[in-house]
């Protein structure tokens, strides 16, 4: 009797744990409405946390501390796992990072289908198009860009990056203030596409949504693979040098892990 006893407790068992996991799994594979999208960006300098009004020593024996670190992030694309993918609407994809307003570093998208996400591809600035539509066709982030201090003048146009602060060099030995702001100049328009894959898959859900957690290398700006020596020029806002701070946005981003809660 006891072993019979035994194998009916096993036989009940085994029917309740297949019972449950093939809950959890059609509640994990459900694929169908729309949720949210979480996209954080956390600055860093080099392998080290950001911190406001530490001094950083660059390549070029500069000693550099930042009082501004703000960039517009647009027009997001994300890609899900069968090679899909999903615009976010313009109106719903132009932002203002600013490191010094925490608040400004989380973005939140809606309505993104439900889907399994594995990249996302953003732009660094105001696309020429966009900006080709008028001061009218900008609606309401004409007003936000302008109040955050990301436009030299609708003729000028918007600043995409704005990274400013003090410096002192060898050949500096005073606190000098140096600015870089990318964005139109002339011909080149200067603004940047980045597409960063995701280390794991956001599992967009109508009861789920990810959160992806971007590094953005403060760094990388003016001492990434082009080197911009503040002692020569501390203010970068046009000519050559401008190309290359541009050029140097594509190493500055990286998906550090992706949160599926």
């Amino acid at each position: 009797m006891k072993a019979k006893y035994i194998k009916i407790m096993v036989v009940l068992i085994t029917a309740l744990l297949t019972f449950s996991c093939s809950n959890d799994d059609n509640a994990s594979n459900e694929v169908t409405g729309s949720g949210n999208l979480k996209i954080e960006f956390d600055q860093v300098y080099g392998d080290a946390d950001f911190i406001p009004g530490t001094i950083y020593t660059n390549s070029n024996g500069e000693a550099v501390k930042i009082s501004k670190a703000k960039y517009i992030v647009s027009n997001i694309v994300l890609t899900k796992e069968d090679g899909s993918t999903v615009t976010v609407p313009k109106s719903q994809s132009y932002f203002i990072v600013d490191e010094f307003t925490s608040a400004s570093t989380l973005l939140n998208l809606p309505n993104i289908p439900a889907g399994n996400y594995t990249k996302i591809k953003f732009g660094i600035g105001v696309d020429q198009e966009q900006f080709n539509l008028g001061a009218a066709g900008q609606g309401n982030f004409l007003t936000t860009a302008q109040d955050a201090g990301m436009m030299w003048s609708w003729s000028a146009g918007y600043k995409f990056l704005a990274l400013e602060g003090m410096f002192t060099s060898a050949t500096q030995t005073t606190e000098a203030m140096f600015q870089v702001h990318t964005g139109q100049t002339g011909t080149n328009y200067n603004y940047a596409e980045i597409t960063l894959n995701f280390p794991d898959k956001a599992l967009v859900r109508t009861l789920i949504t990810p959160q992806v957690h971007i590094m953005a290398d403060l760094k990388q700006i003016l001492d990434g693979t082009n080197k911009i020596n503040l002692s020569e020029q501390a203010m970068v806002m046009g000519g050559s040098k401008l190309a290359l701070v541009t050029a140097n946005l594509a190493a500055m981003f990286e998906v550090h892990h992706v949160h599926n809660d």
